[in-house]
């Protein structure tokens, strides 16, 4: 006891002279610091609480101890919030839309969404954060449109990837009793911007994963309803912080892998690609020049390059095949390098003009065909279907062939549950329909059939190709041709009705790149057709089915009735397994 009296005793006369000197005890000093900001800090009733409280905890601590690194850690990342300041928005409607303008081209949906929010701030002050969700293949501007968003508003911008993200820790941080603990990327990012309004990028929302340290999708259930999110509570920070005012913007490629109540949550904008006239627009104004600049081509006085349209057109349609513009702008970078390159070595020519002989000659030989020159003609038993992928629309081949047997229905490519299903009731449909259709009713007892879908390497599943699969099946056995113009997209049910599907868009797109003329779609999807570009729909023959039949009459090149009438007696398929 006489011991620690006399440190005490020597403690305070240390502080004595310190005071006398000027100097103050660098410790108290730090908690007078701390004790100012927490005043100035414009906190909530709570949150100032448990600042206070803090702070006469650290207050008593030994200074090198570990307890009072976390307690100062905790009463900065307090301090630090954006409590109050927020970003003055820009609330023009004019300047957003130029904006936006210059930007982007096309994109008219998602452009009069964000109009409509900036119309709804200027009537209301205090509006709930909106949160949208662009889906859509890579390469469409996803990214790009939310940073044009935070520009076009005034608001700063925050992004975080949830790409690969398993831990639930990356949300709601870890508590305080864990060594290192940190709040979630939420918070960390709402500090980094420094206001409580920034638009929030959650970039790749539908690549998150579950494992056993948590759900990451299912803890942002609470940041992202707007009912919730004005009372968020991190682990880490243990009291509420107000997200209602954050613009939240999440993009995907796919919604299905989003779980549901996370997708309710959010208003889905769909950007489902861009079709040829957009493509070479945004080349010209954006791609080119952008690049251009990138690789030096624009500080030479003595050489003029131009690109033409139809160079342009040469890479879209022969070097590229995407929905979106990375690849694109891949190609038309290689055309800059390989100039810079003959610049350097002082074989550039004074002007040049990049048309399509140029292209190839600096790109090397095309990678596809354009739709014109592939040679297609009728066939038995192949069928253009039309699939949905995450990189956009693709026309699916379907093959159907058959040979002696017992009956026996063999599917091939790769086929998921759902497209399984679809092949087990076209057969049904067929055999229900065999007389009507001029095909042998005991076909089943004599032969096996085959169907494949090419690309075997990559998995195929959905219900669009229902259709497809029967028309492929009344074809082969009726013995009838299927028009190579016509692609088709449906699923189909036993009685033989065509169910609509989903991303049409995307398929009228891919059928119209790969050069058809003819699309079938479901009756049921003709709303669909107010998405799709003018530019297409005149250039295409649309019709819209309701049952099989309607399918079979235009597919096939004459009527499937009456074509067996002659074969009856014979096994169906002998003259095809020639």
């Amino acid at each position: 006891m006489e011991k620690a009296q006399k440190e005490y005793y020597l403690n305070e006369k240390i502080k004595a002279i310190q005071q006398e000197l000027g100097r103050r005890d660098d410790r108290v000093n730090e908690v007078d610091e701390l004790r100012e900001k927490v005043e100035s800090a414009k906190m909530p009733p709570e949150a100032k609480e448990k600042a206070i409280q803090e702070l006469k905890r650290f207050e008593v601590m030994p200074p090198v101890s570990a307890e009072a690194t976390v307690s100062r850690n905790y009463l900065e990342w307090l301090l630090a919030m954006p409590w109050t300041k927020r970003s003055r928005e820009l609330r023009d409607i004019v300047k957003a839309q130029e904006i936006l303008d210059t930007d982007h081209y096309g994109l008219e949906k998602v452009k009069e969404r964000i109009l409509e929010f900036l119309a709804v701030r200027q009537l209301v002050k205090k509006s709930r954060g909106s949160i949208l969700c662009f889906q859509g293949p890579p390469g469409v501007g996803k990214t790009s449109l939310a940073r044009s968003i935070a520009r076009a508003t005034g608001r700063k911008f925050a992004r975080l990837s949830l790409g690969g993200v398993r831990d639930e820790a990356e949300i709601r941080g870890h508590r305080r009793t864990y060594i290192g603990a940190f709040p979630g990327q939420i918070i960390q990012l709402m500090r980094k911007s420094g206001t409580r309004n920034p638009v929030f990028l959650l970039d790749e929302i539908d690549k998150m994963a579950a494992d056993f340290r948590g759900d990451p999708s299912a803890a942002l259930l609470e940041v992202l309803d707007p009912e919730q999110n004005h009372t968020f509570v991190d682990h880490y920070l243990d009291t509420e912080y107000d997200l209602s005012d954050v613009m939240f913007i999440a993009t995907a490629n796919v919604m299905h892998t989003i779980p549901a109540a996370l997708r309710d949550r959010m208003e889905v904008i769909r950007l489902p690609g861009y079709t040829l006239a957009e493509k070479l627009t945004i080349a010209e104004r954006y791609l080119v020049p952008k690049q251009m600049k990138e690789h030096g081509l624009t500080k030479s006085k003595e050489h003029t390059i131009e690109f033409e349209t139809a160079g342009l057109r040469e890479i879209v349609e022969r070097y590229t095949k995407e929905a979106g513009v990375r690849n694109l702008e891949r190609e038309i970078a290689g055309v800059c390098r390989k100039l810079a390159r003959q610049l350097v070595a002082g074989k550039l020519e004074e002007k040049v003009v990049l048309n399509p002989a140029k292209v190839v000659e600096l790109l090397g030989i095309p990678r596809y065909q354009l739709p014109s020159e592939k040679v297609r003609k009728p066939e038995v038993g192949v069928v253009s279907g039309l699939a949905w992928t995450q990189t956009g629309g693709e026309i699916l081949m379907i093959e159907a062939t058959t040979m002696r047997g017992r009956g026996k229905l063999t599917l091939t490519g790769q086929l998921g549950d759902v497209m399984q299903e679809s092949a087990q009731a076209a057969m049904s449909f067929i055999r229900s329909r065999a007389e009507k259709l001029g095909i042998d009713p005991l076909f089943y007892r004599k032969q096996d059939i085959h169907v494949h879908l090419p690309e075997g390497a990559i998995p195929k599943d959905g219900p669009s190709a229902g259709i497809g699969l029967a028309t492929a099946m009344a074809s082969l056995l009726s013995g009838t041709p299927v028009d190579p113009d016509v692609a088709m997209t449906g699923e189909v049910t036993l009685r033989g009705h065509v169910l609509p599907i989903g991303g049409v868009k995307e398929k009228v797109l891919a059928a119209f790149r790969y050069g058809s003329k003819i699309v079938l779609l479901p009756r049921d999807n003709e709303k669909d057709l107010a998405e799709i570009p003018d530019d297409v729909t005149s250039k295409l023959d649309i019709r819209l089915v309701d049952t099989m039949d309607d399918v079979l009459e235009v597919a096939l090149t004459e009527p499937a009735s009456g074509v067996m009438k002659d074969k009856k007696e014979s096994a169906p398929g002998d003259s095809l397994t020639h």
